[in-house]
């Protein structure tokens, strides 16, 4: 990492690390919780839709469920067409289903079909863009610009919090709801245009044989030229990868891809780290305050939707500036492990505090007690130590440690375990807020003032269990290349077991009937003077010595 040429950090990389994250795979996503949080706030919209707390959990959830089942499926898409086209296709998908939500005139069952679409657009979006980021960053500064991706969900989250303060002091009418969900198209046209005007993964592309194109790619990221040592040298390592894997196993199905990730210890352990990273980050309670923020800060005192909606804009203001301390402070400085420790640990403390206050809460029409502003501080400082580790360290760590081979499979059963719990949590917040007693939510719930008030010591507690599953389970990645993952993980030696005597036996027969091909080929050209292409192992050698010109498209025979 020391003797990367400091032309790879230039402006290129980080402009598109913006348009990936920016556009649509972060700030969308925060746009709507933000935008979800404040409408269910609104008078209007209770009367326009005639919503009650089980039709407001499905209206919320109903998103999720889109975004888990399109996470699974962007992985195919993925691996098939790349990463930049399926990235546009996502803001097409989630501007049709904005339009529809905007466009329902009170209608829940035109919002629940808008949100559905918009949740398959977000999806997959939320699965290729730490993908597509993580394959064209540098090392050095990955973290960071993979971490772009949690920066800009809370930069939607602040700016649709505020445009729902603004929109409570000066519109009436259904407009207060509709104007929030139709300004969540913006940033999905960005991204189609931006995504339009981006290159393809290096990866993806060099997976795909496309060597020159590859080479190309990190040219122009890195403002390098093609035959700079640097550049070659990426190129070797993704080779010496790929022809690793595909000498080993060769091309496999879903089905052969999916017992390689769980039958191989290596793979099955960066699997069940990634899963396990994303039912934490839920576990932690994040979008329990997203999703009901005003109503939270309700509970807590806060007598006017005013005043709770001003407290919301001010949470998302705290998130924002934390996520960015966070990506220039600590991404790649402090490393993944670091902060996911003190992030347990910080928001489970905060946790703690709400839960005591909460405990001996006054009456409904008493003012804030002291004790009071010390838990809605609690609130702003659990966000920040969310933001400082488990938010974007997630991200980071399941796009990263995967083998080339099973990274975009990876990446896909990591979002989509985090759309499910995020779906589980929707779904059922009111229900736990109702079974602890969390008396306050009168919109919601009935009044049950003898029952104790512990959801957020539900939340604090889980909290904890996050910090034994990171201080146990996961190792440091900081500054590591995505090809030197395999000696971290040992996933090197056990490849062969994966590869059963009867399709070896196929493998071979398959090899000699190539090698009496390429044969029969050579001598054909070799008569005809043509130059005899080189063996994979060969151009190898070559690229390793400096000799492999990438300028044109390389062939290589078995």
């Amino acid at each position: 990492m020391q003797k990367d040429p400091l032309e790879i950090y230039g402006w290129r990389i980080i402009a598109l690390s913006c348009s990936a994250c920016k556009s649509f795979g972060g700030m969308l996503f925060g746009w709507d919780i933000g935008a979800i949080s404040g409408i269910l706030e609104y008078s209007r919209f209770e009367k326009t839709t005639r919503t009650h707390s089980l039709v407001r959990t499905v209206f919320v959830s109903t998103l999720q469920a889109g975004c888990f089942f399109a996470s699974l499926v962007a992985s195919v898409i993925a691996d098939q067409f790349g990463r930049k086209w399926p990235l546009a296709g996502a803001g097409i998908l989630t501007c049709l289903g904005v339009a529809l939500q905007a466009g329902s005139r009170g209608s829940l069952a035109c919002m629940y079909v808008g949100r559905l679409i918009a949740g398959f657009g977000m999806g997959a979006a939320s699965m290729l863009t730490p993908l597509y980021v993580s394959e064209c960053a540098p090392r050095a500064i990955r973290g960071g610009l993979t971490g772009l991706y949690q920066l800009f969900i809370v930069t939607g989250t602040m700016i649709s919090f505020w445009i729902n303060y603004g929109m409570s002091q000066t519109t009436a009418g259904a407009a207060v709801y509709e104007i929030p969900l139709s300004l969540q198209a913006i940033p999905a046209v960005i991204l189609f245009f931006a995504m339009v005007l981006c290159p393809e993964s290096p990866r993806w592309c060099a997976r795909n044989g496309q060597w020159s194109k590859a080479a190309r790619v990190l040219s122009k990221l890195s403002n390098l030229d093609t035959e700079h040592p640097y550049i070659r040298r990426e190129l070797q390592d993704m080779a010496e990868q790929l022809d690793m894997e595909r000498r080993l196993i060769g091309r496999a199905s879903s089905w052969t891809l999916l017992k390689e990730m769980w039958l191989i210890p290596g793979n099955r352990k960066r699997a069940l780290i990634s899963v396990g990273l994303m039912v934490c980050q839920q576990m932690t309670g994040t979008n329990t305050i997203n999703y009901y923020a005003p109503q939270i800060f309700e509970n807590m005192g806060l007598p006017t939707t005013r005043a709770q909606l001003f407290a919301t804009g001010i949470y998302g203001v705290v998130k924002m500036v934390s996520s960015l301390g966070f990506l220039i402070f600590a991404a790649d400085s402090l490393g993944r492990r670091k902060s996911l420790l003190m992030s347990s640990v910080g928001q489970a403390v905060s946790l703690y505090v709400i839960g005591v206050y909460e405990r001996w809460y006054p009456s409904h029409n008493e003012s804030i007690p002291p004790f009071g502003y010390v838990a809605i501080v609690c609130v702003y400082l659990y966000v920040s130590f969310f933001q400082f580790g488990w938010g974007p360290c997630c991200w980071i760590y399941v796009s990263e440690i995967p083998t080339a081979r099973l990274r975009t499979l990876n990446v896909a059963i990591a979002a989509a375990t985090q759309w499910l719990i995020n779906f589980i949590i929707a779904r059922s917040t009111l229900t736990i807020m109702k079974s602890m007693g969390y008396v306050r939510f009168t919109s919601f719930l009935p009044a049950n003032e003898a029952a104790l008030k512990a959801t957020w010591l539900l939340f604090g507690t889980f909290c904890i269990m996050t910090f034994f599953f990171a201080y146990f389970l996961i190792p440091e990645t900081k500054g590591m290349s995505l090809e030197k993952m395999d000696k971290l993980f040992g996933i090197t030696d056990d490849f062969l077991r994966v590869v059963d005597e009867n399709k070896r036996e196929r493998a071979a027969s398959r090899m000699a009937v190539a090698e009496e091909a390429n044969s029969t080929f050579l001598t054909a050209s070799l008569r005809a003077g043509v130059p005899a292409l080189p063996t994979l192992a060969e151009a190898s050698e070559k690229l390793h010595a400096g000799s492999m010109q990438w300028k044109d498209e390389p062939v290589y025979r078995l």
